[in-house]
């Protein structure tokens, strides 16, 4: 059964209620440096990034909000920890969403100057709990990082917000172990009516994070639970992006875009495979397509014909040719080397006739 949050708004994108399931990233850039968050900011919308995330260190890098905002499409969260000065310049650069814990920030007036001004901009907050940095009352009561106590964190922190009558909340509770993670998110989504952002926190490089945070997140998106992911991985953010979107594709939660498969090789291989679904990968990133559609890559011109044609549009490569189908049909054959470009040219045209 899918869990039904309270919904919130963060720049257009609606989160939890039944929303569609948000895919998120946060940039790695100095905010302080403008134009080059902005253009990375730039390659995650065209990767399909529905809200990014950005750190605000100091009060520079609040005051650079505003002209990042400016050039970019989709919503941004600011990324606060400590100074409430830094979420209320945040506020005044016209962010769509904020990431800080109220627990975090010292006396009530403090807390309450940002409530009053979020409240005013309808701007959410999500209180964002991590394994390593709890609070120590609830570390000494636990012992250790556990799933009750990152939920205990988390809860205390909403029950500040829910004193000054304050819900436009989203929680998170990450955790470099999958297991308790997964075991945090559920205890809050029996207790909690709020939209849960998905996370594995520290997931690692691009091949081991993938795995975390497709079984983590993975995991409660197939039990209903989750209302924004985050695949976090160390290097480029569009890779979070294409994981985070995969997940979502995998599970039939994403109904639009392009889910692209390929066989895993033998000894029967005729072309340079990896390379050619590199290539593919590169050039359909910015192809925005109405509904799934199921794109196969093949290196075998002896089993590859079958298994394309199970696609809606499939290559088979090898013996310096291509071959491509569509909708089971073989459409045309060419060379080897402009098999990247007729797919490219096949999509294009299934976008517009779509």
């Amino acid at each position: 059964m899918v869990r039904i949050s309270r919904q919130i708004d963060i720049g257009g994108v609606k989160v939890g209620g039944g929303a569609p399931v948000a895919v998120q990233s946060m940039t790695k850039t100095d905010t302080r440096d403008v134009n080059a968050t902005v253009a990375q900011i730039k390659s995650l919308e065209q990767a399909g990034c529905d809200i990014v995330r950005l750190a605000v260190p100091d009060m520079e890098a609040a005051r650079a909000l505003g002209s990042i905002k400016k050039q970019t499409n989709i919503p941004i969260v600011s990324d606060i920890h400590f100074d409430y000065r830094l979420a209320l310049e945040a506020v005044r650069q016209g962010v769509d969403g904020m990431r800080i814990n109220p627990g975090n920030i010292g006396a009530k007036y403090r807390i309450k100057a940002v409530v009053d001004a979020v409240r005013e901009k309808g701007i959410p907050i999500r209180i964002g709990v991590n394994s390593g940095s709890l609070e120590k009352d609830i570390l000494k009561k636990h012992g250790s990082p556990t799933p009750k106590a990152l939920a205990e964190s988390a809860l205390r922190h909403v029950s500040i917000l829910e004193d000054l009558d304050y819900r436009d909340i989203k929680i998170s509770v990450k955790s470099t172990d999958v297991r308790k993670m997964i075991e945090a998110y559920r205890i809050l989504a029996d207790q909690t009516e709020y939209p849960l952002h998905l996370g594995v926190t520290e997931a690692g490089t691009y091949e081991m994070g993938t795995v975390k945070s497709s079984v983590g997140i993975g995991t409660l998106l197939a039990s209903g639970i989750g209302d924004t992911i985050r695949v976090s991985l160390t290097g480029d953010p569009v890779d979070e992006i294409r994981v985070g979107l995969n997940i979502l594709r995998s599970l039939g939660l994403r109904q639009h875009g392009i889910e692209l498969i390929s066989c895993p090789g033998c000894g029967r291989l005729e072309i340079d495979l990896m390379k050619l679904v590199k290539d593919v990968e590169n050039r359909i990133t910015g192809i925005d397509l109405p509904r799934p559609i199921k794109v196969a890559i093949l290196g075998c011109v002896v089993n590859g014909p079958g298994e394309a044609s199970e696609a809606d549009i499939g290559i088979a490569g090898g013996r310096g040719k291509g071959m491509l189908y569509k909708d089971g049909k073989l459409v045309r054959s060419f060379k080897e080397t402009e098999i990247v470009d007729e797919l490219v040219k096949e999509l294009e045209t299934f976008a517009v006739s779509a």
